[in-house]
């Protein structure tokens, strides 16, 4: 069986990265927008990351005339009232600044004790193809929020997602462990397990 473009909707090279090394023993040839400078940007305008998720895997597909496997993924602070949710990568105002998110949800907590800063990243993944077929998967991954950023490895927030069981944060695990942990490294354990079966159906 040749294999099957799949375009990741991101620009987000630590994305593809860890998405392509998982996804490598899988009749897909993984490919993201840089491969596809035309590509539309799509407005993340749902209310919940499965929303945002399905409405760019689908305008992606259409763009390309691939498959396509989009994701939303943010953090939920239980003290913040599951903020910020959605809005995880443009919280401080401006999207992607890792630096600037951290210290406004750190700022935010302040005085917060350690056991009630109970957290958790979620990840919905949607792969959708042009001929308007589609599954979805889901993961999530619970912590703390650390007092003060630990660790070079990662990107968003991961220098302060604390997993107590190992006293480390997602920013101090190697990729291979950050990998079998995470909320997008469940998701991906997901669409991995479903994806074989789909693509022979829209063979």
């Amino acid at each position: 069986m040749p294999k099957k473009i799949l375009v990741l909707a991101t620009r987000n090279p630590g994305k593809v990265k860890e998405i392509k090394a998982y996804l490598e023993d899988l009749p897909v040839e993984v490919k993201s927008l840089a491969d596809f400078p035309g590509t539309p940007e799509v407005e993340e305008t749902g209310k919940t990351f499965f929303e945002n998720a399905f409405k760019k895997a689908k305008e992606i597909a259409e763009a390309t005339g691939h498959l396509a496997l989009a994701d939303d993924s943010g953090l939920e602070v239980d003290a913040l009232g599951g903020a910020p949710g959605v809005y995880s990568a443009r919280y401080a105002g401006t999207h992607g600044d890792d630096q600037k998110n951290i210290e406004k949800l750190l700022q935010e907590l302040e005085g917060v004790p350690l056991d009630k800063r109970t957290a958790r990243f979620k990840c919905v993944m949607v792969v959708y193809h042009p001929s308007g077929k589609w599954f979805s998967a889901e993961g999530v991954w619970e912590g703390l929020i650390s007092l003060e950023p630990r660790g070079e490895k990662g990107f968003g927030y991961d220098p302060i997602f604390l997993i107590p069981e190992l006293g480390k944060t997602a920013a101090e695990l190697p990729i291979e462990e950050k990998n079998k942990l995470s909320h997008r490294g469940k998701a991906l354990a997901e669409v991995k397990a479903k994806l074989p079966s789909f693509l022979k159906e829209i063979e």
